[in-house]
């Protein structure tokens, strides 16, 4: 698709060129029967200009091509119109390019899902750049801890690291929104953010060819959710107290899978159940959640769940009371952390569970607050 726009566009700016050539004589067009002025044959030519600096944005800096593509707009549907009777046909070309100019807009703009993860994420880094420095964690701070998460603790190998004030991660995977529903591959990024727990997460994802961007936010205003097609179309928008709960559940999970020295928080309650499994009980303000771990034989978490976090219904609007586990496996390091690089997200239906998210891990980083990190 980029290839054919691309084509179009140049072809788009290679007719205006033949206007600035008719206009300074450089050239004779029969085909043109409206007399052009040599300062409108600079519009011409600046038109051409700008098309072409589009095509180029397009894939050198596609953050700016929405304001390259709208001011080569501009000119070159300014010169269309001061010689309509002969170039009236080049505004068909325009008007892709108009549709072409707001998405961009959107999509990779400002105005858009994305711009609004990146300016969440620079004022969670500068928030957290003034935090004090973070002591590191020792074998004697772990001894408050159950066994189990204990004995993971030391497999995730956090003694001797610092407590992390916050993670940015890279995932890839595939999601659907319900068991019967078509697996869409995805892209995400998300960044976390401690004292106070803030979580912001980035997807992009692809349906039926067309691309679908989600938002999730939580911070100290609130949880929410969104989802557009195109950039542009709202299909799912959530927000208020049941969405904070259930995601408080996701940063808890996060804690556990990103960023296991942030266990020790004295947030968090724990009551060990058996050798292999604790519950936990984390509070942040005035939202408490439940969960489960449970870890295998080598001390690595294998398993969550939790009944805090509801899944959200085929209208995009309901959410609904399920069992919501996240399977882990495959360690590996990654960062200052031995951490598992895959998972699901599962729900339990009366009929049984079945998997939503697929999800790959291949970064987690908490060396964001030192500036270390790679941001868009």
């Amino acid at each position: 698709m980029h290839l054919v726009f691309s084509m179009l566009l140049t072809l788009h700016a290679a007719m205006h060129v033949l206007g600035f050539a008719e206009a300074f004589n450089l050239m004779s067009f029969e085909q043109l029967r409206t007399p052009i002025s040599r300062p409108m044959g600079m519009l011409w030519l600046a038109a051409a200009v700008l098309l072409l600096s589009a095509v180029a944005a397009l894939y050198a800096a596609p953050r700016w091509f929405w304001l390259v593509g709208a001011f080569g707009l501009a000119a070159s549907q300014t010169a269309i119109i001061a010689a309509w009777s002969d170039a009236g046909f080049g505004t068909i070309v325009n008007t892709v390019l108009l549709a072409a100019v707001i998405y961009a807009a959107f999509a990779w703009g400002p105005f858009g899902l994305r711009a609004e993860y990146e300016r969440l994420v620079q004022r969670g880094l500068a928030q957290t750049m003034t935090g004090t420095h973070p002591q590191d964690i020792t074998e004697a701070d772990l001894a408050v801890l159950p066994p189990p998460v204990q004995r993971y603790l030391r497999f995730a190998g956090v003694v001797g690291t610092q407590r992390a004030r916050g993670f940015r991660a890279r995932l890839t995977g595939r999601i659907r929104g319900a068991a019967t529903a078509p697996w869409m591959p995805f892209q995400a990024e998300q960044h976390n953010f401690y004292d106070p727990p803030r979580r912001y997460f980035w997807m992009e994802a692809t349906r039926g060819g067309l691309p679908v961007e989600g938002l999730h936010v939580y911070d100290e205003s609130g949880a929410s959710m969104r989802i557009r097609l195109v950039s542009l179309v709202p299909v799912v928008d959530l927000g208020g107290p049941d969405m904070m709960r259930a995601e408080t559940v996701t940063v808890f999970n996060d804690m556990c899978l990103f960023a296991p020295g942030r266990l020790l928080d004295p947030s968090i309650r724990w009551r060990e159940i058996d050798a292999r499994s604790v519950e936990a009980t984390y509070t942040n303000g005035t939202h408490t959640i439940h969960a489960v771990l449970l870890f295998d034989d080598s001390g690595a978490l294998a398993d969550f769940w939790s009944d805090d976090r509801p899944a959200l219904a085929e209208d995009g609007r309901t959410m609904l009371p399920q069992r919501w586990s996240t399977p882990i496996g495959d360690y590996r390091a990654m960062g200052p952390y031995r951490l598992a690089t895959r998972g699901e997200g599962r729900y339990a239906l009366p009929g049984g569970e079945y998997a939503y998210i697929e999800i790959e891990v291949h970064e987690v980083s908490t060396e964001i607050v030192s500036g270390k990190g790679n941001h868009r």
